[in-house]
C-alpha cells in the first residue's frame, strides 16, 4: 500500500495543538490503510487501457444476515489519492466491502491518474492526466448500465449512487455534473444522468480555494496541467463551477481534515447556494480525512447511512 502523505501531505504543525491534531491523523491514517484488499465478486472493462476497469461486489448484508433478495440500489464508487499513480482501487477495497455488507451492490470504479515527473532526489507522482482521467470517469459512468446488467444482476441501476472519497469526491461531482458542462465539452451529456445522488466524501470541490490552502501539494492544478491550463480548464473540471445540477448532493467532511480542509466543501455549498441550489453538509466533529472510508471508524457508518437516505 503507497504512503498516503508522501501523496497528500498537511503542512507541518508549529504548536502542540497542531501536533496533536497531526498525530490524530497519521493515527486514523494508519487506521484505514491497515485493512486487507477485498477481491470483487467480478469485474469488467469498459476500455482498453489496463485501468479502464470496474470491479463489482454483490450485496451481501452482514456476516449473520441472509444475503438480499431483492434488487439492491447501485453504489459507485470513485478513489481518491490525488489523482495520483501511486494509489490505485485497491486501497477503498475494505469501503466497497462495507458497504455491499450493508446491503448495497458496489461498482468500483479505476481510471487512469498521472505519471511521473522530476523532482529533487528523482522523480514525484503528478496529479492525474488531461483529459485522460476525465475520459475514463465519463466513459465508465457511460458503460457501467450495460456492465452492471452482465456483472451485478442483484443491482437496481434505477437507484444509483455515486460516492467518492477526496480527488474520487470531486470526481463524483463532476460525474453528476456533466450536462452543466460547457457546450463544446467533450463528456457533456444531454441531460441530468438518472442518479439517486451524490456523497462525495471530503472532495476536492472548489479549486479555486483548494488551489489558496495547497491541497495535496497543488494537485487541481496538476490535475488540469499547470499553470497555463489551470484557468482554462476549470470550466470543464471545477465542480464549484457546474452548478446547480439538480442532482441531490450530500458533502461528509470531518472537521479536523488536515488533508481536504473543511474550507474547500463549505465554499463548494456555498456555490451551490448562490446558483439556486441546496446540497447538503454532514460535518463530524474530531474526524479528520480518512475515517470516511475507514470501516472501524464510526464516520463511515454515517457515510453509509448518507448513501442510504438517498438509495433506498
Amino acid at each position: 500500500m503507497p504512503d498516503a502523505a508522501a501523496s497528500c501531505d498537511a503542512a507541518e504543525p508549529e504548536n502542540t495543538a497542531g501536533r496533536d491534531a497531526a498525530a490524530r491523523a497519521a493515527a486514523e491514517e494508519e487506521s484505514a490503510f491497515s485493512h486487507a484488499p477485498v477481491d470483487p465478486d467480478a469485474t469488467a472493462a469498459y476500455g482498453d487501457h489496463p485501468d479502464q476497469v470496474v470491479d463489482f461486489y454483490a450485496p451481501r448484508g452482514a456476516p449473520d444476515s441472509p444475503a438480499p433478495s431483492s434488487p439492491a440500489p447501485l453504489v459507485v464508487v470513485l478513489h481518491g489519492g490525488a489523482w495520483r499513480s501511486p494509489y490505485d482501487r485497491r486501497h477503498i477495497t475494505p469501503f466497497a466491502d462495507f458497504l455491499a455488507r450493508r446491503g448495497f451492490a458496489v461498482a468500483n470504479v479505476e481510471y487512469r491518474r498521472g505519471g511521473t515527473a522530476p523532482a529533487a532526489g528523482g522523480e514525484a507522482p503528478v496529479a492525474g492526466r488531461w483529459p485522460d482521467t476525465f475520459d475514463d470517469v465519463a466513459a465508465a459512468l457511460d458503460a457501467l448500465p450495460a456492465l452492471v446488467r452482465q456483472a451485478l444482476p442483484q443491482a437496481d441501476i434505477r437507484r444509483t449512487v455515486i460516492t467518492g472519497h477526496s480527488a474520487g469526491g470531486h470526481l463524483a461531482l463532476w460525474a453528476a455534473a456533466r450536462h452543466v458542462l460547457p457546450a463544446d465539452a467533450p463528456w457533456r451529456t444531454d441531460g441530468p444522468a438518472p442518479l439517486r445522488g451524490v456523497v462525495a466524501l471530503a472532495p476536492i470541490a472548489d479549486f479555486a480555494v483548494a488551489e489558496k490552502l495547497d491541497v495535496c501539494g497543488g494537485a487541481a492544478r496538476q490535475l488540469l496541467g499547470g499553470e497555463e491550463g489551470f484557468m482554462e480548464r476549470r470550466p470543464y473540471a471545477d465542480p464549484a463551477l457546474l452548478l446547480p445540477t439538480g442532482i441531490a448532493t450530500t458533502l461528509v467532511q470531518g472537521r479536523g481534515d488536515l488533508v481536504v480542509p473543511q474550507a474547500v466543501a463549505e465554499s463548494y455549498t456555498e456555490a451551490a447556494a448562490k446558483a439556486g441550489e441546496l446540497v447538503g453538509l454532514t460535518l463530524l466533529e474530531e474526524v479528520g480525512h480518512f475515517p470516511l472510508i475507514d470501516p472501524a471508524a464510526d464516520a463511515c457508518a454515517v457515510v453509509a447511512e448518507e448513501i442510504a437516505q438517498l438509495a433506498w
